[in-house]
């Protein structure tokens, strides 16, 4: 039997397996990930450890712990998954499709890639207004670590993404060797 290839290799070659692997389960994880996550979170337990599938994505972030949460299961799992941009992959939802072994995107993807948010209640204290700042300051150096480990990046070249945000197409995303280009050209994903 062959090996899994490593989860974070920089170039996607083309793989005769690829096919066969592909199948499987499928995902969609589509707007908003804080008010999806606890459902997301069940249907990523209810798989196979090491099982193959695809996860299709379409949504502009949310809350980081949701995906931190998402890509932790999909790496801790050893989930063989095949994350693919449909459409919007921004924020937070990066951090999931980062985490996926095989990645795709179509010309027309959007990724967004920024510092994290904070959202609080609106009546927060001095006290504790400064420990989140100091709170988020670690998580996003921590979240671009993660990202440059999964996309197999400086993290230098992570981190200038972040500061101040930087949007990319699927093509450009494609180019920087994160994900292979899909078209959309009436051929089914098994056979690009």
């Amino acid at each position: 039997m062959k090996p899994h290839p490593a989860p974070h290799r920089p170039a996607f070659d083309h793989d005769a397996e690829a096919p066969r692997r592909r199948q499987g389960w499928e995902i969609a994880i589509s707007g908003d990930l804080s008010e999806k996550q606890s459902d997301l979170v069940d249907e990523l337990l209810q798989l196979e450890p090491g099982s193959w599938g695809t996860l299709y994505f379409d949504s502009p972030g949310g809350n980081v712990y949701a995906g931190i949460s998402l890509a932790s299961l999909i790496r801790l799992r050893r989930l063989k998954a095949t994350g693919v941009a449909l459409g919007e992959c921004s924020s937070a939802a990066i951090l999931p499709f980062a985490a996926c072994s095989e990645r795709y995107v179509l010309p027309f993807s959007t990724l967004f890639f920024h510092p994290v948010r904070s959202s609080s209640e609106e009546d927060v204290q001095l006290e504790e207004a400064a420990e989140w700042a100091r709170h988020f300051a670690i998580i996003e150096e921590e979240m671009d670590r993660l990202l440059a480990q999964f996309f197999d990046r400086p993290y230098d070249i992570v981190r200038g993404w972040s500061r101040p945000g930087r949007f990319f197409t699927g093509r450009e995303v494609a180019n920087l060797g994160l994900a292979r280009l899909l078209e959309v050209n009436g051929v089914d994903l098994q056979e690009q």
